[in-house]
C-alpha cells in the first residue's frame, strides 16, 4: 500500500525535488511550505508520516511541533536540520520529532530520509498494534470479569434457593435429629453462597472481603440454627483483610462449623450467652481467625458430640489453607484459633 507523506519546507523548488526523489520510493508526497498549511492539511487527509524542516519563513519546524502535539496529533516525524545543529536536533526529538536527518546535497540526503521515514512508519505501526493488542486484553478481562460475576450471582441465587428447600424440609420434618442434620447442611450451603454473592457485588471478582463476608455469615448462622431469640448471640470483630475465593469458602465453611457448635452446645438449653468471632491481621503476614465463647467448655478426652461430620469438615478445610485449629485452654469456655498465612492468598 502507497504511504503518504507531508513535506513541510518553504524551498518550493525542495519539495518538487523531495516529490521526485521520495515517489521513486514509492512515497506520495504532498509539498506545503508552511505551518498554517501543514496544519490544514493535516485537517483535509490522512498522512503516514511528515517531514518539517526547521527553518521556515515566519516561523521554525519547532514551532509545528508544538501546535501538532497541542492539537494532540501524534504523526511520525523527520526533522531536517543543518550540520552544526546538533542541539536543534535534540530539541526537535524532545518535542515529539520521530527522528531527525541531516540536510546535504546529493543523493545520500534522499538516500537518509527514506531510511528514516520507513524505520519511523514502522514503528509507528508497531505501536499502534501494541495499543490495540492491549486494548483488546483489556476488554477481554473485562468481559471475562463480567461473565464471572454473574456466574458467581447464578451460583448464590442457586445455592440459596437450595438452602430455602432445606429449610422448608426442616420445618416439615418431625424428627428432631433429621430437624438438626438439616439445619447444618443448611447453614453450610449458606456459607458458600455468601461467598459467592460477596464476588459478585465485589469490585474484584478474584478476591473477597473477609470482614463484609464473615458479617454476613454470622447473621445466616444465627438465624439458621438459633431458633426465635433464646439461644447465645454472636458477636464479630474483623479486620480488613482480602481472601481468593477459594481460601475465603475454606475459613467460611470454618466459622460456620464452630459458631453452629458454639451455639449448640457452648450453653445449657434455654440460657443466653455470647459467641465471638475475631479475625484480625498481625504484621508478621499472618492473621488470626478465632471463635468463643463462655460456656461450659471441652471436656478433655471426650469423643464429640454429634455425628462428628463438623470436626471432619473443619480439619479438612484448615488442611486446605494449610493450617490447622487449635484449641486454646480458657479458664470459662471454649476458644479455637486459627493461623492464616496471608502471603499464600494469590
Amino acid at each position: 500500500m502507497q504511504q503518504t507523506v507531508l513535506y513541510v519546507d518553504d524551498d518550493v523548488a525542495l519539495g518538487r525535488l523531495a516529490q521526485r526523489a521520495l515517489g521513486r520510493s514509492g512515497y506520495t508526497v504532498v509539498h506545503v511550505t508552511d505551518g498554517e498549511a501543514c496544519l490544514a492539511a493535516l485537517e483535509d487527509a490522512t498522512f503516514d508520516a511528515i517531514v518539517l524542516d526547521h527553518y521556515l519563513r515566519a516561523e521554525t519546524g519547532l514551532d509545528i511541533l508544538r501546535s501538532l502535539k497541542d492539537r494532540g496529533l501524534s504523526i511520525p516525524t523527520i526533522y531536517v536540520t543543518g550540520s552544526s545543529e546538533a542541539t536543534i536536533a535534540v530539541d526537535a526529538l524532545k518535542s515529539g520529532a520521530s527522528d531527525y536527518v541531516i540536510k546535504t546535497v546529493g543523493e545520500e540526503f534522499w538516500s537518509l530520509m527514506e531510511n528514516a521515514l520507513r524505520q519511523a512508519i514502522a514503528t509507528a505501526e508497531l505501536h499502534r498494534a501494541k495499543e490495540l493488542a492491549e486494548q483488546e486484553i483489556r476488554l477481554g478481562k473485562e468481559r471475562a470479569e463480567v461473565l464471572l460475576a454473574e456466574v458467581n450471582h447464578r451460583v448464590a441465587n442457586s445455592l440459596a434457593l437450595v438452602a430455602a428447600l432445606i429449610r422448608l424440609q426442616v420445618n416439615a420434618s418431625k424428627d428432631e435429629a433429621v430437624r438438626e442434620a438439616l439445619t447444618e447442611t443448611q447453614a453450610r450451603i449458606t456459607a458458600i453462597a455468601g461467598m459467592h454473592r460477596s464476588l459478585y457485588t465485589s469490585d474484584d471478582v478474584r478476591h473477597v472481603e473477609m470482614d463484609k463476608y464473615l458479617q454476613t455469615l454470622v447473621q445466616e448462622v444465627q438465624r439458621s440454627v438459633n431458633l426465635g431469640n433464646a439461644g447465645p448471640s454472636i458477636s464479630l470483630e474483623a479486620d480488613p483483610v482480602s481472601l481468593t475465593s477459594d481460601r475465603a469458602v475454606s475459613v467460611g465453611m470454618i466459622v460456620t462449623e464452630l459458631l453452629t457448635n458454639a451455639l449448640k452446645y457452648a450453653y445449657p438449653s434455654g440460657t443466653s450467652g455470647e459467641v465471638r468471632v475475631h479475625l484480625k491481621r498481625g504484621e508478621d503476614g499472618f492473621a488470626l481467625l478465632a471463635v468463643e465463647d463462655d460456656g461450659v467448655g471441652l471436656v478433655e478426652g471426650s469423643s464429640p458430640k454429634g455425628t462428628g461430620l463438623g470436626s471432619r469438615i473443619i480439619r479438612s478445610m484448615a488442611a486446605t489453607l494449610g493450617s490447622s485449629i487449635e484449641y486454646v485452654a480458657a479458664v470459662r469456655g471454649t476458644r479455637a484459633e486459627l493461623a492464616l498465612e496471608l502471603a499464600k492468598n494469590a
